[in-house]
């Protein structure tokens, strides 16, 4: 009866899918610490990336399957998420206490790809996820705005910086060490120097997601910096029109060239509708984030809408994820983020923690 009943509850796990990628619980290894004792069943569903408004569902349905198979009578499932370190640029490692670093690049500015970060992030962290925030824009650094920080970090050593915080998401940004008003008139080398600094000299404090809010081009800085950070992915902003295409393959390019892998492409201001009579229409064209998806074979993230209420609630310091977490729009950022977690997750594993250090020592 036993070995009967064990072979029905794998039967019956068999048939359950990740809400994200559609695959096999079991054949991601997703099931762990599987029990059966008599008709009582109990085990852990652990997904790779956070999910958190998905583990309710998810754990009605293993249970709903697993109540279905003739014996069993009580059933215990806990659903958590795992996320761990990926595999970066050859050459370079994982910072202490980040596993991740994912940069939000585009090719030109003006297309939504800092409000796009800084709701990625928050979105991120609304589905559990520990998450910072790097504005890596020296020359015009927003986020500071956008995420209503403001302040100086403080240092507890004397070397590394505090980051500061806000909605559950750690932020570092150059605007929190100079004047709003102070233009920036650093050459190159010493931008991206300034960028490294705020990089490893920040003391982020146990992130799953590092989220880097590129400089727009693809110039000296933003190739210097996605040859030195170690980043898991790149995310790619666009907006639909030829003109921003043009440039948005530029920097999808660039990070082919350096060894990054693109985690996707963000089509944003796809569309508007009208808050009057909900008529959409495509301002800037339509599909064309889709058609440079499927030129470059890699993943269509998502469309975000050309909505002023995205403007106004990023300009007040309360983006659209936290100033309404049930809109569409909001709903829409976090799809993405799932999407890019979950693409994250399918990434190489990083093993070079498990590697001993080796010195050579003259004797």
């Amino acid at each position: 009866m036993s070995q009967a009943l064990d072979s029905a509850v794998q039967a019956a796990l068999q048939t359950l899918q990740d809400p994200q990628t559609g695959a096999s619980l079991v054949a991601e290894k997703a099931i762990k610490n599987l029990r059966v004792d008599g008709g009582d069943v109990s085990l852990e569903v652990e997904l790779g990336y956070p999910a958190r408004s998905l583990h309710a569902d998810l754990q009605k349905q293993v249970i709903a399957a697993l109540r279905a198979v003739p014996g069993v009578q009580n059933v215990s499932v806990a659903v958590r998420s795992h996320v761990v370190s990926h595999a970066v640029q050859r050459g370079l490692k994982p910072l202490p206490e980040v596993k991740n670093i994912i940069a939000v690049a585009s090719g030109k500015g003006g297309v939504g790809k800092s409000t796009t970060a800084a709701n990625l992030a928050l979105a991120l962290a609304s589905e559990g996820a520990r998450v910072g925030l790097l504005d890596a824009d020296i020359y015009g650094p927003s986020q500071p705005m956008m995420m209503g920080v403001s302040g100086q970090p403080q240092s507890r050593d004397g070397q590394n910086m505090e980051p500061l915080e806000n909605y559950g998401v750690q932020v570092m940004s150059i605007g929190f060490l100079i004047e709003a008003d102070n233009p920036m008139i650093w050459r190159g080398p010493m931008a991206t120097q300034a960028l490294e600094q705020l990089l490893r000299q920040t003391a982020w404090q146990d992130l799953d997601y590092l989220i880097v809010d590129m400089p727009p081009g693809t110039g000296d800085i933003q190739l210097t910096l996605s040859q030195r950070v170690p980043l898991t992915g790149a995310i790619i902003v666009t907006t639909p029109q030829d003109i921003a295409l043009l440039d948005a393959r530029k920097g999808l390019k660039m990070f082919e060239k350096v060894g990054v892998p693109i985690l996707g492409i963000v089509e944003n201001m796809a569309m508007h509708v009208c808050t009057n009579c909900g008529h959409v229409e495509h301002i800037f064209g339509a599909g064309g984030g889709e058609k440079m998806s499927l030129d470059f074979k890699v993943d269509y993230l998502g469309g975000l809408p050309l909505d002023i209420r995205i403007r106004e609630q990023a300009d007040s310091g309360r983006p659209t994820v936290v100033a309404d977490p049930e809109s569409a729009v909001a709903l829409s950022y976090k799809s993405i983020a799932r999407a890019v977690a979950v693409k994250v997750a399918q990434q190489g594993r990083d093993y070079t923690a498990k590697f001993p250090t080796i010195s050579v020592q003259n004797s």
